[in-house]
């Protein structure tokens, strides 16, 4: 996912995180009440991406990630519609917060799959740019392994590069199980 906003919006990473952890099936079920969970050990997987630009360039930028979220067949989870193309003219100054005048800047894109967030370009307050990742934990695999690339990336050093930062979050995925019965599911 992270290749496909390299290859098809302006963005261009400067700082990947990918944590991936594997649990123990020992808590109680939440919806049933049989027991135990039904799975032996699970394993799933975080990104999160950050990437510098030019403050000046975010509308272009906008309007280039909804173009490629536009096309057919697309990874990008956001295209133009109402909403995001009057985000795009907020951001050029070619129209009002298409939240509402009293709401604050627009900061994030979400799907289930995928948030985008940035720095907030009009509001300057601190507390709205993007922070930094949480610290790697020690790897300890199979159970946790963390990769920072490059391991000494911040988000302050993208920003002070760029100007602005613009993180992408991609959702869990599991993408393995081993059931009580010893089934194997691999996604």
């Amino acid at each position: 996912m992270v290749q496909a906003y390299a290859e098809d919006t302006p963005l261009g990473p400067d700082m990947v995180v990918m944590r991936d952890t594997c649990f123990g099936g020992t808590a109680k079920q939440w919806l049933e009440s049989n027991g135990d969970d039904a799975y032996k050990i699970r394993c799933s997987m975080r990104v999160s991406a950050y990437f510098g630009v030019d403050p000046k360039r975010i509308g272009s930028v906008l309007d280039g990630i909804l173009a490629a979220g536009d096309r057919p067949q697309s990874l990008i989870a956001f295209g133009h519609d109402y909403y995001r193309s009057h985000l795009v003219g907020y951001y050029r100054g070619h129209g009002p917060n298409p939240s509402g005048p009293d709401a604050p800047e627009p900061t994030q894109l979400f799907d289930a799959t995928q948030t985008l967030s940035w720095d907030p370009v009009h509001d300057r307050n601190p507390r709205l740019l993007v922070g930094e990742p949480e610290q790697c934990p020690k790897n300890d695999p199979p159970v946790t392994r963390c990769l920072r690339e490059p391991e000494s990336g911040s988000v302050a050093g993208i920003r002070k590069r760029h100007g602005m930062v613009f993180k992408l979050e991609l959702g869990s995925t599991e993408y393995y199980e081993v059931a009580k019965d010893g089934h194997v599911v691999t996604g």
